[in-house]
C-alpha cells in the first residue's frame, strides 16, 4: 500500500467513477482499476461496489476513506512541519473557487503569493458554491472561495472582496448612457440572467418586490457567457463591477449602477476549524485580504 494508491482510492470515492479518476490522477481506467484491485487485496475487503453500472463505497470502504484521509492529510502535516523547521516553505496549497473569481479576483492574490513562496505549488479547482463547500470540508482543497454569508460553523470564514453588482450593456444601448438606472428600467428590456444560485434569487427578488416582472431572454451558469451574449446584444445582465473593470476600459461593454437598489456580491476565503495551516498557508491568507483594500480601490475607481 502506498500513498499514490491511497490518493486513487479518494479519487474514485469522490467522483464514484473509475474513468474520472483517471482523468483526474492522469491514468488510465484500466490503470486505475488495476490500483483498487491491488489495494483489495491488500486489505482483504471489497472497498467498492461496482454491480448495476455504478460505483460506490461498501461499508468497508467508507472505513477506510476516513483511513486514506488521515493518512494523506498526516501525510501533508509533516512535510509541512518539517518544512517549517528548515524555514523553507514548500509543498502545495489548493483552492477551489468558480469560474469568475479564479478570472477576475484571485490572480493578483497568486501573483503576489509565488513571489514570495515560489516554493509552495498553487493548484486552482474550479468549482460551483456547493461543490467548494464540500470539497474545503472533504479535505480535497485547502481554500474555497464563496460568496458570503457562510453559515457553516464547521469552516472559519475570512472576508478578502467586497463588491456589488451592476448592470452592463453593449456601449451603443438605450442605457448605456445613463448615470444610474431603476429597477423599472431595466423592466423594458431583454435580460440575461443566472441560471441558479444567490445573485438569481437577488435579483428575482430585486423585481418582485416592486411587483415587476422580468423579461428573461437566457439563463446563462457562466459570467463570461453573459458578458459575451451581452457583448452580441441578445440582452442586458447583471454582473459583478470587479468582473467587467477591463471591458468597460476597453469599451467592449458599459457598466451601469442601480439607483434604487444595491446588490452585494462579497467573497471570503473559508477553511476548515481544526485545520492545521502552514506558515506559508497564513501567508496566502494575509495576502488575499491585503489585496481586498487595492481592488476595493480598482472597483471604485
Amino acid at each position: 500500500m502506498d500513498f499514490e494508491q491511497l490518493e486513487t482510492f479518494l479519487e474514485v470515492a469522490r467522483h464514484s467513477s473509475f474513468s474520472r479518476a483517471g482523468e483526474k490522477r492522469f491514468r488510465t481506467q484500466p490503470a486505475i482499476s488495476s490500483q483498487i484491485r491491488s489495494l483489495e487485496e491488500e486489505v482483504g475487503s471489497k472497498l467498492f461496489d461496482r454491480s448495476g453500472g455504478k460505483v460506490a463505497l461498501t461499508a468497508s470502504g467508507k472505513v477506510f476513506q476516513k483511513y486514506a484521509e488521515s493518512v494523506l492529510e498526516a501525510r501533508k502535516n509533516v512535510i509541512t512541519t518539517l518544512a517549517e523547521m528548515e524555514r523553507v516553505p514548500r509543498g502545495e496549497i489548493v483552492i477551489g473557487a468558480n469560474e469568475a473569481t479564479c478570472l477576475h479576483i484571485l490572480p493578483e492574490v497568486f501573483a503576489e503569493f509565488k513571489k514570495q513562496y515560489p516554493n509552495v505549488g498553487v493548484q486552482i479547482t474550479r468549482l460551483e458554491r456547493a461543490k467548494i463547500l464540500g470539497s474545503v470540508n472533504d479535505n480535497a482543497v485547502d481554500f474555497g472561495v464563496v460568496s458570503v454569508p457562510v453559515d457553516d460553523k464547521r469552516l472559519t470564514v475570512v472576508n478578502i472582496h467586497c463588491d456589488e453588482l451592476v448592470m452592463i450593456t453593449p456601449p451603443g444601448h438605450a442605457l448605456s448612457r445613463m448615470k444610474e438606472i431603476t429597477v423599472k428600467d431595466l423592466a423594458r428590456f431583454p435580460l440575461l440572467l443566472p441560471k441558479v444560485g444567490r445573485t438569481r434569487t437577488a435579483i428575482e427578488n430585486l423585481f418582485h418586490d416592486r411587483q415587476l416582472k422580468p423579461k428573461v431572454a437566457m439563463e446563462l451558469d457562466s459570467s463570461e457567457l453573459l458578458k459575451r451574449f451581452v457583448a452580441a446584444e441578445v440582452g442586458i445582465g447583471f454582473i459583478a463591477r470587479s468582473n467587467v473593470i477591463e471591458d468597460v476600459k476597453a469599451g467592449a461593454l458599459a457598466a451601469i449602477p442601480l439607483a434604487d437598489a444595491m446588490i452585494r456580491r462579497d467573497l471570503a476565503l473559508v477553511y476548515r476549524k481544526d485545520k492545521s495551516l502552514s506558515r506559508a498557508a497564513r501567508a496566502f491568507i494575509e495576502i488575499a485580504v491585503r489585496s481586498k483594500a487595492n481592488t476595493a480601490k480598482a472597483v471604485s475607481g
